[in-house]
């Protein structure tokens, strides 16, 4: 959106002025989440794709908002979005 605003085009002794308004495309999910079946102990790895890079994202257990620690570890790379599950336990479904 940093493109937005007004441009100018200045000859000297005229001038014209015209508006430019940026809209932003929605960030959708170009591949979405798929089921996961893990083994007991084991690390768990959901992973999805966004059609724009960087895009803030929160994962949710349920109503619970996940943060990173020694259970869940958050990865982004550009659209590329991952939640890592470690030591995977029956709470954990």
């Amino acid at each position: 959106r940093a493109d937005a605003g007004e441009y100018t085009c200045d000859t000297g002794d005229q001038q014209t002025t015209a508006a430019v308004l940026v809209k932003a495309l929605p960030v959708l999910f170009k591949h979405e989440l798929k089921n996961e079946e893990v083994e007991e102990g084991r690390t768990a790895v959901l992973h999805c794709e966004l059609t724009k890079p960087d895009a803030p994202v929160k994962w949710r257990k349920g109503d619970r908002v996940l943060q990173p620690s020694d259970k869940y570890e958050i990865h982004q790379e550009g659209t590329r979005v991952e939640l890592f599950i470690y030591d995977a336990e029956a709470q954990d479904a």
